[in-house]
């Protein structure tokens, strides 16, 4: 089985995207395939029968011409009108009006021929409808009966009737409406497709000594490509050398640019999602006044921009839960209202009426009952809710996890990484009896500095912030003491760091009271306490712990104001350390001390209790938790492929305060579903009956028909101009 993700041109609307999903299920080898109307199709062949050049040729022959990111064809024939611009079926629409509305005039003129109204009426009907009778015919080639040909015979046969007028206002409201579908849709279309657009087309690389322009195709692992100031970064990689801030926003949605300096060791490819974000870069992001050099650790088709356009392209084709119920609805839908209409078309056979009046009045039912609003009312908001969360940094990878995630009642979280910042601080520095602040932090710095655990980088980086220029003699003769610290000689003195254990055996006496409890307090707050001794003086004790993100508390603070009331976390650490970060940030539950295994297990429980659940984590060890939420959503995800891969949703920016502007985005566009349904659905119910019974003719019914569609189009562009109320503060 092969897939394909390409991106088309003359799929501007969910009709559209229907008919070409059913004539493509009809080709040969084809197993699968989904359209969106921004012009995306998915297919999945079998490489048996059938192969790509096939199917692209299948892709063509049906009108269709596939382009690349940069808009460049890949597919040769092109069927159908293309010698018109995209613009001008709105041209159209509007030299259809202006010759309606002067017919409409002139119709109330005395002295003026009547045959001047009737051609102008004729012309209003010709723009009106050219694109309509282009979209019919290929339609009825495919052997198909679609909403055109229903609106195109409606005209005709008011024309017939010699109400050219009502004929050429359905023409030109029905033109006018697909124009603002496709307006709407290109809008939405635009948003998602400047992804496209971000990375530069060339980069500029150190090769043999000199700089060389080449194809950011082109570019290798481990090459060394030049970023002049204020130009686009052409690959990802870590900064080697120069410092400068960059933006960050087109990926990553933070509003703040992020300072870059050199990482000072070897970095092979395999490491770049484990790079601290001050040395790792992006393509497509935009370097601030320095210059830099950057090593490439991922070639272009593999860049986090490259994944990220493919994902939003799958995450296009996903429709919603309410779309695939408007889809089964019009499949029984449409078939009622040609039976009805036909029933109608007979009853002059049964009451005292004339085969035209029959006719006008299953004209007007036959429009009055087309559900154009209803196709495009949830297509049009769950593309815009995805392309203004994508312009935020937040993947949303479908129609469905845009739904699911306004219906949140609980949220678990992973500690590190997540609710954390994912490494160990330095938080305390307590000195003991005679000595100072200023000799426990030096003695710690000098000795952590020749260590690499974890641990020694927080106290060296702490200790030295504190320290701020006061100088620090270097430590020598490290030596590792298992499973109780480390010493070192420092300033003519043998200094030990590490734990009681290590302190007893080296005085050979129990550790003094108040260091003991010093200790105690803050390992039951979660952090790790080491006790610092110098010859044979008791320095004082340092604790490192992961602190809490910055943002976390306001986020959890943002979330209850949202309604989530139920806040779990999720993690391997033990119990007293869950605890203590529960009660810092306000969860409701903690659980500490859990397998990957148990994290799923407990998710179940919270599906049980609450209903739907979501699961944010790294999307490393917690995807099997994540894939049994409800909504999985992975943070940073620009700086891990695992992360983007496996979540329904994606935080490109290690940033947890996006999380409520998400679920906020989430419920605006089910608000915005909803009231499209009943708008287009309302529509219907009010005009059918009243065309039915006579009382409303063509004209109004086209009206309410097309003034429907223009309603819920508006309404869903509103998604792209959403802001969360707490944005001020969370950004």
């Amino acid at each position: 089985m092969e897939a394909l993700h390409v991106r088309t041109t003359n799929i501007r609307h969910p009709r559209e995207a229907r008919r070409v999903e059913r004539a493509l299920r009809g080709r040969a080898g084809i197993v699968s395939v989904a359209a969106a109307a921004p012009g995306v199709l998915r297919l999945e062949w079998d490489a048996e029968r059938t192969d790509r050049a096939a199917v692209l040729a299948d892709i063509g022959r049906l009108g269709l011409r596939v382009v690349d990111d940069r808009r460049e064809a890949v597919a040769a024939e092109v069927v159908g009108p293309q010698f018109l611009g995209e613009n001008t079926e709105l041209y159209f629409a509007a030299f259809s009006g202006g010759c309606w509305v002067t017919a409409l005039v002139l119709s109330f003129v005395s002295g003026v021929s009547p045959t001047v109204p009737l051609l102008l009426y004729i012309a209003a009907a010709l723009f009106g409808g050219f694109f309509t009778l282009l979209t019919t015919r290929r339609d009825l080639l495919r052997g198909k009966l679609e909403i055109d040909f229903l609106m195109l015979f409606a005209a005709v046969g008011a024309a017939a009737l010699g109400r050219w007028g009502e004929g050429a206002l359905l023409l030109f409201l029905f033109s006018l409406g697909h124009a603002l579908e496709h307006y709407a849709m290109k809008r939405a279309r635009k948003s998602i497709a400047a992804l496209s657009d971000l990375a530069p087309a060339r980069a500029l690389v150190r090769r043999a000594g000199e700089v060389v322009e080449v194809l950011v195709e082109e570019l290798q692992l481990g090459d060394t490509v030049v970023v002049r100031p204020n130009s686009t970064i052409a690959a990802d990689g870590v900064v080697v050398q120069g410092s400068s801030a960059v933006n960050q926003a087109p990926i990553t949605g933070e509003s703040v640019p992020v300072d870059k300096r050199p990482y000072d060791r070897p970095a092979p490819p395999e490491a770049i999602d484990k790079l601290p974000a001050e040395h790792r870069v992006y393509a497509g992001t935009i370097n601030g006044a320095g210059a830099l050099e950057v090593n490439v650790l991922r070639k272009t088709e593999d860049s986090t921009l490259s994944r990220l356009i493919t994902l939003v392209r799958e995450a296009e084709t996903q429709k919603s839960p309410t779309q695939h119920l408007a889809d089964d609805f019009e499949k029984y839908y449409v078939p009622a209202v040609l039976a009805v209409v036909l029933l109608l078309l007979g009853a002059f056979l049964v009451r005292e009426e004339t085969f035209q009046e029959s006719f006008y009045r299953a004209m007007s039912v036959l429009i009055a009952a087309s559900p154009c609003a209803l196709a495009i009312s949830t297509p049009s908001a769950v593309l815009a809710g995805i392309a203004r969360a994508a312009r935020q940094g937040v993947l949303i990878k479908g129609g469905r996890p845009l739904e699911d995630l306004g219906g949140l009642s609980a949220v678990a979280f992973d500690k590190t990484g997540t609710l954390t910042a994912g490494r160990p601080t330095l938080t305390h520095a307590v000195p003991f009896e005679a000595a100072t602040g200023t000799q426990l932090l030096r003695a710690a710095v000098a000795v952590e500095a020749l260590s690499d655990h974890p641990l020694a980088a927080a106290v060296v980086a702490g200790g030295e912030e504190r320290l701020g220029d006061l100088a620090v003699p270097p430590a020598t003769n490290l030596q590792a003491l298992t499973a109780r610290g480390v010493r070192a000689s420092w300033e003519g003195t043998t200094v030990h760091i590490g734990n009681r254990r290590l302190c007893e055996e080296l005085t050979g006496t129990e550790v003094p009271g108040a260091i003991d409890r010093t200790m105690s307090e803050l390992e039951t707050g979660g952090h790790t306490a080491m006790i610092v001794h110098q010859g044979s003086t008791y320095l004082g004790v340092i604790a490192v712990m992961d602190v809490a993100r910055p943002e976390a508390a306001a986020t959890l603070a943002a979330l209850r104001r949202l309604g989530v009331e139920r806040m779990v976390m999720l993690t391997g650490d033990n119990q007293r350390v869950a605890d203590a970060i529960a009660g810092e940030l306000g969860l409701t539950d903690a659980l500490g001390g859990l397998l990957p295994e148990e994290k799923v297990a407990a998710i179940d429980r919270l599906r049980e209790e609450e209903g739907h659940v979501a699961m944010i984590g790294d999307g490393v060890n917690d995807a099997p938790a994540m894939a049994r939420s409800t909504v999985g959503i992975a943070m940073g995800g620009a700086g891990s492929a695992v992360a983007l891969e496996t979540a329904d949703i994606a935080l490109m920016a290690d940033k947890l305060d996006n999380l409520p502007f998400a679920i906020g985005l989430s419920r605006m566009a089910t608000r915005v579903i909803r009231q499209n349904l009943v708008v287009s659905l309302g529509m219907v119910a009010l005009l059918v009956p009243l065309t039915v019974l006579g009382i409303v003719a063509i004209g109004p019914a086209v009206v309410g028909h097309e003034g429907s569609t223009v309603v819920v189009v508006l309404n869903a562009l509103r998604l792209l101009r959403y802001e969360h109320p707490s944005a001020a503060t969370d950004h």
